[in-house]
């Protein structure tokens, strides 16, 4: 189990992405604009630079969904190896099932 303040920063994280998603696009697409004068250019990325550090989606982690843990999450189902291999034993996942050959 990960500890609760790992958890509840990733939550901050993803919170602070959603917060500024609109307006990072918008400086992003600014920045990148081929008709932008290199002083509108050069402020948008000044504003980009000045948003928070963790509302970059760059900086998020995934987690599992069950125990926090960070490492060997499987972004298609949510959870980690080990949580993943216990729901597919139990068949909560569908279509998924152990390999045997």
């Amino acid at each position: 189990m990960a500890k609760t303040s790992m958890i509840m920063r990733e939550a901050k994280r993803t919170k602070l992405v959603k917060k500024h998603a609109a307006k990072r696009e918008q400086l992003k697409r600014t920045v990148s604009s081929p008709k932008a004068s290199y002083e509108e250019k050069l402020e948008a990325a000044t504003k980009l630079q000045k948003l928070p550090r963790d509302s970059s989606p760059a900086r998020q982690r995934s987690r599992c969904a069950l125990t926090g843990r960070s490492r060997s999450v499987y972004e298609r189902f949510g959870l980690g190896r080990m949580k993943l291999r216990e729901a597919t034993m139990r068949g909560d996942v569908p279509g998924l099932r152990k390999a045997s050959w």
